[in-house]
């Protein structure tokens, strides 16, 4: 393990960064609460450490070791210490600040109420991801749309981007003396830095991918053809030289049903999140305060919403390492 690394694990600041919790900001406001109820948590499984009479749970320390290995974090005797060694700090802390009666602080009430909301709220997320029933009806018709969607021609093709039109012009000009000046002028002249270093390539797609302008442009050109007069479009003029072109290969449904699976998770649960605002009695009883506005003990207030994606993604790893 790196200088580097070990100076963060060690540091103070390091604890907070190393809580079980799906949501950074929550674990930040909830290490406090966290560390008090520590010992009950540790009573109903196996302890890794304790500090001064409170148990550090191994369960706490694998949910940390999992959440820190997809960071690149090894799962080694020497980080594991370095973790209890991070945790018995924040849980000494913790408790001083308990006995110095800072749990009772106004501001540090609210910030542990708005903490447990957001661990509970994506507690239930998650709860929704690991629940949820996608039937094979709505599988089948999501693959449906998808291949609707996917179906077709793919092309592959070059494109120099530049910013008059007047310069795409002249590029073209030399191009119908050359064409094989292609891909020099690309490297040259394109301010596409995605394709310029290749000469333009932008390889094998999809052109329901691209603006409108560009695929309409592609789609009406012939294998070996350039488009004579400059493509306009919100990035600027493209001349476009299509190489080759084939008909678009749909995966299987048993291909991609894992990935078309949570896709439809997702839409199923935005639905659900949409349906629960709509009939929520939201009333703001003031004008929201400016982004920048600090919070009134001059600490910048920062709200985590709900990330579904984040959440299934989680889920999903849970569900896997549940698997194995």
């Amino acid at each position: 393990m790196s200088m580097k690394s070990r100076a963060v694990l060690g540091s103070a600041l390091a604890l907070l960064v190393l809580s079980a919790c799906n949501d950074k900001n929550a674990d930040k406001a909830a290490s406090a609460s966290a560390s008090a109820s520590a010992s009950a948590t540790a009573s109903s499984s196996e302890v890794a450490a304790t500090v001064n009479g409170t148990a550090i749970s191994k369960k706490q320390l694998d949910q940390i070791m999992q959440q820190q290995a997809g960071q690149g974090m090894p799962d080694t005797p020497e980080t594991r210490k370095m973790v209890i060694d991070n945790l018995a700090m924040q849980i000494m802390v913790a408790k001083e600040a308990e006995t110095k009666g800072l749990d009772k602080k106004p501001d540090v009430v609210d910030q542990l109420e708005m903490s447990r909301q957001s661990i509970l709220a994506n507690a239930y997320v998650k709860d929704y991801i690991k629940t949820a029933t996608v039937t094979d009806e709505a599988l089948k018709a999501e693959y449906e749309d998808f291949k609707s969607k996917n179906g077709g021609t793919e092309y592959k093709a070059r494109h120099i981007l530049v910013e008059k039109e007047s310069d795409a012009k002249d590029i073209i000009a030399k191009i119908k003396k050359d064409i094989k000046s292609f891909e020099g002028l690309a490297k040259a002249k394109s301010m596409d830095p995605g394709s310029k270093a290749n000469g333009g390539d932008l390889g094998w797609f999809n052109p329901k991918g691209m603006v409108a302008e560009f695929g309409d442009a592609v789609a009406k050109l012939e294998k070996g053809k350039f488009t004579e007069e400059p493509v306009k479009s919100n990035y600027g003029y493209h001349v476009i030289l299509l190489e080759d072109s084939r008909p678009m290969v749909i995966p299987p449904l048993e291909e991609i049903k894992a990935g078309l699976t949570q896709q439809l998770q997702q839409k199923n649960l935005k639905k659900m999140l949409d349906d629960m605002k709509a009939k929520a009695k939201i009333e703001i009883k003031a004008a929201p305060a400016p982004a920048s506005a600090p919070a009134a003990n001059g600490t910048p207030l920062t709200l985590t919403p709900i990330n579904p994606a984040s959440a299934s993604a989680s889920a999903s790893a849970s569900a896997d390492a549940a698997k194995k």
